[in-house]
């Protein structure tokens, strides 16, 4: 199957919700010094990134992607939503993008490898801003039915898929309504629509953007993959535990990437308390001699 051509309206929302973000987050450190920065507009700030971002890791990533458990419809269309809430692309077509960077990882076909270009030092700067921002801009897109057509024969998902739209604006929205309810004023409505998100929604897409980019170029590589995903730390928390990308790479479906001593993997330990809940069933934890098996011989650094 081919892939299929964005219209020129997906384009446009396209650019709003990347640029627009972006410039707020350029806006930001003026406006922190002239204005200030709250206790509200933190606390809202946090709340929405961990909690849309975890809509991204463990919904669209874990779940949605690789099949790491099994949940229940509500659980299905609550972390679409999340997901949805992040702003980075409706679900069936996020899955179907991360897929097919998966068949193939760091060769042709990849939609965002760093090295589509070559490994010279040009080359790779080129490659670097094509894996972490350019290929969004690309008119083609991944074709949804080849590689996500279990979410398009779920209708619960395929029809919160489709309102994206509505789940972004709500993204903006609650933040706002949050703001102004908590300081009772029109000026925390402003100020939590910018910080918590506007700035939120940049902040969150760079660090997600950074797996598919600096994770793939630089860190260590313990495990056997056959790609250069490579394991980032600093991007740990951040990226809740999603930076452990070599460990992942290693083993797609594992719902824990972070799978080394002290290796923080906070969307891991969101599955975890959700199986005790009995939210989730059935999840794929890499066993010790699993993880050993993967294990090559000597670390490997980029």
């Amino acid at each position: 199957m081919m892939d299929e051509a964005k219209g020129w309206g997906e384009q446009l929302v396209l650019y709003v919700f990347v640029v627009v973000p972006f410039l707020a987050l350029i806006a930001a450190v003026p406006v922190a010094w002239g204005w200030g920065l709250g206790w509200v507009d933190v606390a809202l700030f946090v709340v929405f990134y961990f909690v849309t971002g975890h809509g991204i890791t463990v919904g669209y990533h874990r779940y949605f992607t690789h099949g790491s458990f099994r949940a229940h419809k509500p659980i299905r269309i609550l972390l679409a939503i999340l997901g949805s809430m992040a702003i980075q692309g409706p679900v069936v077509q996020w899955v179907a993008d991360h897929r097919r960077h998966h068949a193939f990882s760091d060769r042709d076909g990849d939609p965002h490898s760093p090295w589509r270009f070559g490994s010279t030092v040009p080359s790779l700067v080129k490659g670097l801003f094509h894996a972490h921002l350019g290929w969004l801009f690309e008119r083609d897109q991944t074709n949804r039915a080849r590689y996500a057509p279990d979410l398009l024969r779920d209708d619960a998902v395929r029809r919160t898929s489709g309102l994206f739209i509505l789940w972004a604006g709500l993204s903006f929205l609650l933040p706002a309504v949050l703001g102004g309810l908590l300081t009772w004023s029109w000026a925390g409505a402003v100020s939590g629509f910018f910080w918590a998100g506007l700035v939120r929604v940049c902040v969150l897409h760079h660090v997600t953007w950074s797996i598919n980019s600096i994770c793939h170029t630089i860190g260590a590589r313990p495990f056997a993959a056959r790609d250069k995903s490579a394991n980032f730390w600093p991007l740990a928390i951040l990226s809740m535990g999603e930076s452990w990308h070599n460990s992942h790479h290693a083993d797609p479906t594992a719902a824990r990437h972070g799978v080394l001593r002290g290796q923080l993997d906070s969307s891991a330990r969101v599955i975890r308390i959700a199986e005790q809940l009995g939210w989730v069933s059935d999840v794929k934890w890499s066993s010790a001699e699993r993880i050993a098996a993967k294990l090559v011989s000597a670390p490997q650094q980029a």
